[in-house]
């Protein structure tokens, strides 16, 4: 019998926790099913090469390259395509809530099953209330594990409408490298200790925390410092000290190469929590309050639990100091060793299992009537809602965009896709050997979508 496909969708979050988790389920699926990653996360130029799947780039609503009332149809005509080039049987998306484009896909097709990957710990916003509207437009929902279930309390908490599992990581004990290799492969000293700083650039106040971070890290002797990102604010001004020994890094994924670190610095996001302590990083967690995800209650769990160690995210001198207690050898030992304790993080594979049993049905689960009503009901609804939310808070304009034609590309290669993803020039992403037919339509959807394209034609 063969695979059947299944399309992995995420959104572009504050992290890389979405696009990380569709990995994990992405390398479980690829022994019974033909996994296909579409996302708007600019990480996914690193997943093609790493996966040897197909995957697909679609821009995000807030790069503007099209009017923002045509994004939602683009996104539906993008994935309703992609459904007939790959005849693929089920479409998840794993995002805070999915997309109106997203379900309105199911709309248009009868034939897919629609699954809402929703991760759980959820702040208290107004998302709460359109909550059971969206869980009632999947076909399935699925919770993954977290660590720190026992303290969410938030608007998922209650809810019995999702199949939950065991959490979810890309980091795998048996296919890491060694702590040798690891530093090796990453242009490391092997002898020398080394941190692994995640905590990001930009606002004030994650730049602030950056800054006070690293000053905790002042005085260990002969220290390495990795980050992902460079420590520099956006008048180009460093935020870290002079003295310290500063290497940024790009390696996908990450949690292959976990064992090269001493100790870590990170956010208190779901993959930094579920990869950096089963990997038994000693590690401080600073959390971010943006978004919808309740770091602050997955930090408190970890610290209260004996897991890693919580800085305030309010108090500049307690990250500072919090920092600074990783100097201590036996404070990190006894982390390391706490987390031999943590469960296993096998919902990679138990989210694969779900999906291809779900694709080999043939057929949706849900097909009642009213809930095909419901659908439509919701999609433009929420759509109509949205369009007036951005055009009383449009979105800032993050780069300047090049209204030329768009360029269509197949590129599998890291540093190709890394281009054309920062490029103000519109990329229009194609999956590797995809048909002339596809081609043409995704032609079509673009001239639809790009205002600009149809202009220009009329006055040819």
């Amino acid at each position: 019998m063969a695979k059947p496909t299944i399309i992995l969708a995420t959104s572009n979050g504050v992290g890389m926790g979405h696009l990380a988790r569709t990995t994990a389920v992405a390398l479980a699926l690829k022994e019974v099913a033909n996994p296909i990653i579409v996302s708007m996360a600019g990480g996914i130029a690193e997943t093609p090469a790493f996966l040897d799947i197909r995957c697909e780039y679609i821009p995000g609503r807030d790069r503007l390259w099209m009017p923002r009332e045509k994004w939602d149809i683009y996104v539906r005509d993008r994935l309703l395509a992609l459904i007939d080039e790959t005849d693929a049987k089920v479409l998840t998306f794993d995002g805070v809530v999915p997309y109106p484009g997203v379900f309105a896909t199911r709309i248009k097709n009868k034939n897919i099953s629609l699954v809402w990957i929703r991760r759980g710990l959820w702040q208290r916003n107004l998302l709460r209330f359109v909550l059971p509207l969206y869980s009632r437009t999947m076909d399935l929902v699925i919770e993954p594990g977290d660590f720190a279930r026992a303290f969410d309390f938030g608007p998922t908490s209650k809810r019995k409408d999702a199949v939950l599992t065991s959490p979810v990581s890309l980091f795998n004990s048996r296919h890491a490298f060694t702590r040798e290799d690891a530093r090796k492969v990453l242009g490391l000293d092997v002898n020398r200790p080394v941190v692994l700083v995640q905590l990001g650039t930009g606002e004030s106040d994650v730049n602030a925390k950056m800054a006070a971070a690293l000053e905790g890290l002042l005085g260990w002797k002969d220290l390495q410092v990795v980050l992902t990102k460079a420590p520099i604010a956006k008048d180009g001004s460093s935020l870290a000290p002079s003295t310290l020994d500063l290497k940024v890094i790009r390696y996908f994924p990450l949690a292959q190469v976990l064992r090269a670190f001493d100790a870590s610095i990170c956010a208190t996001g779901y993959n930094g929590v579920h990869e950096l302590l089963p990997a038994q990083i000693p590690t401080v967690f600073v959390s971010n309050i943006r978004g919808t995800d309740d770091q602050e209650a997955r930090a408190r769990w970890c610290q209260e639990s004996g897991f890693a160690l919580r800085a305030d995210q309010n108090n500049l001198s307690d990250i500072t100091e919090t920092v600074r207690r990783l100097q201590d050898k036996a404070t990190r030992e006894q982390l390391a060793a706490k987390c031999l304790e943590l469960p296993a993080t096998s919902g990679g594979a138990e989210i694969a299992g779900i999906l291809s049993a779900l694709a080999l049905q043939g057929r949706p689960v849900n097909r009642k009537l009213f809930t095909r009503f419901l659908r439509t009901v919701i999609y433009v609804g929420i759509r109509r809602i949205t369009l007036i939310y951005r055009h009383l808070n449009p979105h800032t304009t993050m780069q300047t965009v090049h209204f030329e034609p768009p360029v269509f590309g197949d590129s599998t290669k890291v540093e190709d896709l890394r281009e054309l993803l920062k490029s103000p020039t519109r990329f229009e992403h194609l999956i590797a050997g995809a048909s002339d037919s596809y081609r043409i339509r995704r032609e079509e959807i673009a001239n639809a979508a790009y205002d600009d394209l149809k202009e220009r034609g009329e006055k040819q």
